[in-house]
């Protein structure tokens, strides 16, 4: 809508200062002769905003003008609120900071949109590990944490799970990424990833190294996953299934692509998967409601276990184990 359109223009002018044309449509994904429009517009209400021609020109507001939150809808109130975990801003050392901040903007809000914001703040917590895990304790969070914000250089002791197990690293943290409750660091050199509860020791050097410009944490990590599951599964199975039956993740989508399904009802499909030694433990979780075709090794240790299980149940229990 244009009033939500006019809004975003007045807060991109004033947290990142002078735009041109060209870059508020990119950011707002509309035409330059939009902004044109958007812009008088905003001028016609007494903004303080002007343009100055050529090849450093752009759009920028008076110093000293600043907006309150009053174009923030009940929508995007409610998703600021949800966005905050605190949780994972504690182990920053953030977690003072959030609730002042988030203090400070609940009070900034417009009267109308405050019972949204309390509303989902009672209604949802997000807590991101899983319920089979403790959670890394990760004491040394705080401290590579700031060496990100300040550019600083790390020297560390790293465990990792091949010989020698533990190393020292020379690290140029360029982020951190938060993964299923689990704290990693991207550095330099590389970049390469690291986990943190694994960092043993660590030292915070004097040094100050640059921060590539063009580095993006969310684009490197989504390739870092992408590399993951090609790497994860580079084997695969053919598997029929029984009706109703489904797999999950990469294999239930190579089910849905591929999948053909007989007279029988049952449906055939390669899937890939990890190893014999992964798939057999999946696989059996299915019990009679899948058969494994190929791989002949993967089918004949599954075979082996039914069997070894049809021996242990095929007899009555002793009662007197009851």
């Amino acid at each position: 809508m244009k009033s939500g359109r006019l809004v975003s223009i007045l807060l991109l002018l004033q947290t990142r200062g002078r735009m041109t044309a060209a870059q508020l449509a990119a950011e707002l994904e509309v035409s330059v002769r939009t902004v044109y429009r958007d812009v008088e517009a905003l001028s016609a209400a007494g903004v303080p905003l002007y343009g100055d021609a050529g090849h450093a020109g752009g759009y920028r507001l008076l110093g000293g003008y600043r907006t309150r939150l009053t174009g923030l809808t009940a929508d995007e109130a409610e998703a600021l609120f949800l966005a905050g975990l605190p949780g994972p801003a504690a182990e920053l050392g953030l977690g003072d900071v959030l609730a002042a901040a988030r203090l400070k903007v609940r009070a900034a809000l417009p009267a109308e949109l405050r019972p949204h914001a309390d509303r989902i703040s009672g209604r949802f917590h997000l807590d991101a590990p899983g319920w089979y895990t403790e959670g890394d304790e990760v004491p040394l969070l705080p401290a590579v944490a700031d060496a990100v914000w300040n550019n600083r250089v790390l020297d560390v002791v790293y465990r990792r799970w091949r010989e020698p197990t533990d190393v020292r690293r020379r690290l140029e943290p360029y982020g951190l990424v938060l993964k299923a409750g689990r704290w990693y660091v991207v550095a330099a050199p590389g970049p390469r990833t690291y986990r943190v509860d694994q960092i043993l020791e660590l030292t915070t050097r004097d040094e100050v190294f640059t921060r590539p410009g063009d580095f993006d944490l969310a684009g490197y990590w989504a390739a870092c996953r992408r590399d993951f599951h090609d790497r994860l599964h580079r084997a695969e199975a053919l598997v029929r299934l029984a009706p109703g039956v489904h797999l999950t993740g990469a294999a239930g989508r190579a089910v849905d692509d591929g999948g053909r399904t007989d007279p029988d009802g049952w449906t055939v499909a390669r899937v890939p998967i990890e190893s014999v030694d992964h798939a057999h433990a999946e696989f059996l979780r299915l019990g009679a409601g899948i058969e494994v075709l190929r791989p002949v090794a993967l089918r004949a240790r599954i075979a082996r276990t039914a069997t070894e299980l049809a021996r242990l149940y095929g007899n009555p229990a002793d009662p007197g184990d009851d």
